[in-house]
């Protein structure tokens, strides 16, 4: 009988592919005459995947990319997205996805820090010339950078004349390093930010990739002829593995999406005939609070899955009602656990939809330890810990982030608090570390803090999360002046949507002549916490 303070899932260890790219060609024939992707204009058949997979897995080869090394993809959702992670995962590389929120700074730490050898990064994208901000950036390991689309940085090469070089490379040479590629090992490297402010890569291999993706495929019900809109960017798990991979494994359409916009998505919904839309909540509040929602054909709708924030009980019966959603699922999973830890399931009630995340998934098991590490009793709160083979292989070439997040007998400290019911669902009712969710995205304010201290005038900075309407939470800083110098908030704010990605940019600049700490020299976010609501002009400071 399974604890009611554990709960587990019975395990079944039986991948159906060796590696990710498999799943690309083994749909290439099991799908080979439907659509696998939709992207604007183009509609490409899981046959045409697969051929272009291994054009540009040879043009990766040819490119001298090596079993184990690492490249990084710095682009929105996109056909290419796909077959440029599934090309460069053919040549036994690993995949380092950029958000494309970041900065030239931000990306080329990453760069370096995983010492990827390519860089795919698109040209002009909202304004914003991904390839040339990183060329004034030291990158001593970045060998080559292929650009999508026009581009003014120098010393790059197009996608379309770094696919034509693979031409040299024979189909053999390619079978060989793929059929070299064993479930152990590493898919991507996710880096993911701590307390400590400084970006850590979460190493996943295909195996658990695999395994992870086909249960979640299984648990929401995913299946070929579905359409899938993919709003969740690929450069995060949700997007990446819920999306291209679980795709890949059942034969559904992919159709990605490249920018959240609500009248865009509203307009593939109809045109697709979309079945399936999985999300951050603020998606579907986006949805039903647009004025032409009920003028939209969106009765194919059929599957919502979401996660990554507390979800209100009428949001539920509202995505059922006025979006037409026969199923909608609830899930937790953190990085460190190939991004799937538990989920509720088809037919369960209403208040465990919407109050819980759900049971573990197979060969998974999640506890509530106490301060000392021990499991509490179902219904009292702690730390959630899980404990399977989901869990990441280990901080990328850093030992001692490793063993403090996972001990010795295997488990993950999530640094999440929750509550386990008798029935094994689990609830997330705060966070021992400090991060917040902006929108669906981690926002760490220790690397928040660490950013707005890189400017000359900033001495001290503090932030914390506080409830937005739209986005769930959003940042307020905490700062005090550098001696002489006078800030203007409007301007620090301005300054930060500059220097960092705009998630992680604070809404608000609060100027304090110190920081409240404890007897040990930790600033008392608490503290912080209370002045805002006590504070009378509780709006954001923008300019």
């Amino acid at each position: 009988m399974t604890s009611p303070t554990t709960a587990t899932s019975a395990g079944r260890d039986n991948p159906q592919w060796a590696s990710i790219p498999r799943l690309a060609l083994d749909a290439g024939n099991r799908f080979a005459d439907e659509e696998a992707v939709v992207d604007g204009a183009r509609r490409v058949t899981f046959a045409q995947l697969a051929t272009d997979v291994r054009r540009i897995g040879r043009a990766f080869l040819s490119e001298g990319i090596d079993t184990g090394d690492r490249v990084a993809i710095w682009a929105p959702n996109s056909y290419e997205w796909i077959v440029a992670l599934l090309g460069l995962q053919s040549a036994g590389a690993s995949v380092v996805p950029l958000n494309t929120r970041f900065r030239g700074s931000e990306a080329a730490y990453i760069l370096n820090r995983s010492r990827a050898r390519v860089l795919v990064a698109v040209g002009g994208f909202l304004g914003v010339d991904r390839a040339a901000l990183i060329q004034t950036e030291r990158l001593p390991h970045l060998r080559q950078t292929v650009v999508l689309g026009e581009s003014s940085a120098k010393s790059t090469v197009t996608w379309e004349a770094f696919r034509d070089a693979g031409a040299g490379i024979t189909d053999e040479q390619l079978d060989a390093r793929m059929a070299a590629i064993t479930p152990g090992d590493v898919s991507d490297i996710i880096f993911t930010s701590g307390t400590t402010g400084a970006p850590k890569g979460v190493v996943s291999t295909h195996g658990q990739s695999i395994r992870t993706f086909a249960d979640w495929g299984r648990i929401v019900g995913l299946g070929a002829g579905d359409r899938y809109l993919i709003v969740n960017p690929m450069f995060h798990t949700f997007g990446y593995k819920a999306g291209i991979l679980a795709c890949l494994m059942t034969g559904a359409t992919m159709v990605p999406v490249p920018v959240f916009d609500v009248d865009s998505v509203l307009e593939r919904i109809a045109a697709e005939r979309i079945t399936v839309l999985p999300g951050p909540p603020t998606l579907y509040q986006s949805l039903l609070a647009h004025p032409h929602l009920g003028a939209t054909d969106i009765s194919t709708l059929r599957l919502a899955a979401t996660g990554a924030a507390v979800i209100p009980v009428d949001l539920v019966t509202r995505m059922r009602a006025e979006l037409g959603f026969e199923t909608v699922l609830t899930a937790y999973g953190l990085t460190e656990a190939t991004g799937f830890v538990t989920a509720t399931r088809v037919g369960d009630d209403l208040e465990t939809i919407a109050t819980t995340s759900g049971r573990a998934i197979d060969g998974v098991e999640v506890r509530i330890v106490g301060p000392d590490g021990t499991a509490v009793p179902a219904g009292l709160p702690g730390e959630v810990e899980c404990r399977g083979y989901n869990v990441t292989q280990g901080y990328f070439e850093d030992p001692e982030q490793t063993a403090a997040a996972i001990d010795a007998a295997g488990w993950l400290h999530t640094g999440d608090v929750g509550v386990l019911d008798k029935a094994g669902n689990l609830r997330i009712t705060d966070r021992i570390k400090d991060m917040f969710i902006v929108g669906g995205f981690n926002a760490y304010p220790a690397e928040i803090e660490n950013l707005l201290s890189s400017h000359p005038g900033i001495a001290q900075a503090a932030v914390v999360g506080v409830p937005d309407e739209r986005l769930g939470e959003v940042g307020v800083a905490f700062l005090v002046q550098a001696p002489g110098h006078s800030l203007d908030p409007a301007e620090i704010l301005s300054w930060a949507r500059e220097n960092m990605a705009n998630y992680k940019a604070p809404r608000a600049v609060h100027l304090v002549e110190t920081l409240p700490l404890n007897a040990s020299g930790k600033v008392l976010k608490f503290e912080l916490r209370e002045r805002l609501r006590n504070s009378e002009s509780k709006a954001p400071v923008n300019p």
